[in-house]
């Protein structure tokens, strides 16, 4: 199978999978809307970063994590708490901007970093694609270098999603500046997004 062509799979389901509201996407957002666009390029570049070992982790492990929906049911059990705290402090940021948060804020590579590292939904998300493109027989990834190829273009295609999120918010960002409403809302998006996983874990 052709390198070129799994690398292309891997990016373009990592482009189309990140289009979604999430944490990530919506940390860009906000950081595009502040005109901190260097700012958000550092913090895309760390969710690609993460992007690759949690991908190798779904695609490596998918047969043994898809046979235990326990697993899967923790996964968005810590994908929930995760998005309401994040959106609490967003919030509460928003609100009385400390120096710590402002500084974390100001350090888009090292938020992306530990964000990226705080959603573990990117594993089930790759163990369900990789599963559904081998049983369409549509991919094989039966070698090393075809691995990390798709792995790679998973890093890619979100690198390129969160750019163009990035560039475009740039463009409004003049019409919404220092605007109060626009900083809270990636906060209660994240804290509806979070309550929202709680009630489909629950029921």
């Amino acid at each position: 199978m052709d390198l070129l062509y799994v690398f292309l799979i891997g990016a373009f389901f990592s482009f189309i999978g990140s289009i979604p509201p999430g944490t990530l996407n919506l940390s860009v957002l906000q950081l595009g809307l502040e005109g901190k666009v260097k700012t958000a390029l550092r913090f895309a570049v760390a969710v690609a970063i993460v992007e690759y070992p949690y991908t190798w982790i779904g695609v490596e492990f998918q047969q043994w994590i898809t046979s235990s929906p326990l697993v899967i049911e923790n996964f968005r059990l810590i994908t929930a708490i995760v998005m309401v705290i994040i959106g609490l402090l967003n919030l509460w940021s928003a609100e009385k901007p400390t120096s710590f948060s402002v500084k974390f804020n100001d350090s888009g590579f090292r938020r992306g970093l530990i964000l990226s590292v705080l959603n573990p939904m990117a594993i089930p998300f790759w163990i369900g694609v990789t599963a559904y493109l081998n049983a369409q027989g549509w991919m094989n990834l039966n070698s090393s270098w075809l691995l990390h190829s798709f792995v790679l273009g998973t890093s890619v295609g979100a690198m390129i999603l969160l750019t163009l999120f990035a560039l475009l918010a740039k463009k409004l960002a003049r019409y919404v500046k220092n605007n109060r409403i626009v900083k809270r809302v990636p906060g209660f998006t994240l804290l509806t997004l979070g309550i929202y996983a709680f009630i489909r874990y629950l029921f």
